[in-house]
Parts: C-alpha cells; sequence; structure tokens
C-alpha cells in the first residue's frame, strides 16, 4: 500500500499538461482505489474476527487459570510429602497394586469363611497360616521405587 501511494505521489508529481489525458495515472489511481478499498474489507473482517477470537479466548480464562494454579501446586507438592515427588503413573500404579492386594486378601478372607461355615476347620487353619506367609513376605521384601 505504501508503494502504491509512492508512486501516485511520483506520477502526481512527474505529470505534464492535463493530469486527466495521463491514462496511466488514471488507470494507477483507479487500481489503488480498488486496492484500498480491498484492504478496508479485509481489514473490518480482521476486526471481527479479532472479537470473535478474544471472545473465545475470555470462555477459556477461566479454566486456564485453575490449570495454571493446578500445575504450580503439582510442582510443589513435593515439599509436603516426598511421595509426591512421583509421576502420576507412578502414583497410579502404587495405588492399583494396593488395591489389587486388599481385593485377594478379601476373596481370600471370603472362601475361609465359606469353608468355615460349611464346617471346614482344616480349611481355617490353612487359610490364616497363609495369611501369615504373605504378611511375613511383604514385610521381608524391599519397597519398590518407581
Amino acid at each position: 500500500m505504501k508503494e502504491l501511494e509512492t508512486g501516485l505521489l511520483k506520477q502526481l508529481a512527474e505529470a505534464e499538461g492535463d493530469i486527466l489525458e495521463d491514462i496511466a495515472l488514471i488507470e494507477s489511481l483507479e487500481y489503488s482505489k480498488k486496492l484500498s478499498t480491498e484492504i478496508k474489507e479485509k481489514v473490518e473482517i480482521a476486526i471481527e474476527t479479532e472479537k470473535n477470537i478474544n471472545e473465545a479466548s475470555e470462555a477459556y480464562r477461566p479454566a486456564a487459570s485453575r490449570g495454571a494454579l493446578v500445575f504450580f501446586l503439582m510442582s510443589e507438592l513435593y515439599k509436603i510429602h516426598s511421595f509426591y515427588k512421583y509421576s502420576l503413573d507412578s502414583f497410579v500404579i502404587v495405588v492399583k497394586r494396593a488395591i489389587d492386594l486388599v481385593q485377594e486378601r478379601d476373596r481370600k478372607a471370603k472362601e475361609a469363611a465359606k469353608k468355615a461355615a460349611a464346617g471346614d476347620d482344616d480349611a481355617e487353619g490353612e487359610e490364616e497360616g497363609d495369611g501369615d506367609a504373605e504378611e511375613k513376605k511383604e514385610e521381608e521384601a524391599p519397597e519398590e521405587e518407581v
């Protein structure tokens, strides 16, 4: 646009005689006017698009603010307890393992209760012994670092 303006001013300054008879100057003026109109329309569209983008961005601002807060809180959790210095995946693995262990103990306890209800005293003694052995294994096993 700046180049067109400079070119027009140069042509006007160099024009000799009647400027209405200079065809190149008139064509240049018409082209500049057409280009100026197109640019004006595109600027209006850009302004409207910018408004829409800003409105959409504002709708997400609370979520972005909360996300940033959670991020910075999570990055400081290790100061509360060393457990928090591990990744979320590691945490999930530990929790799932704990759930599996509890479910296994519950399942064995239910089986022992069923056998005891059926009158099988030997089964009850075996189950109690198995549970003690399992607890000893867990106590002896070193803790896994994830």
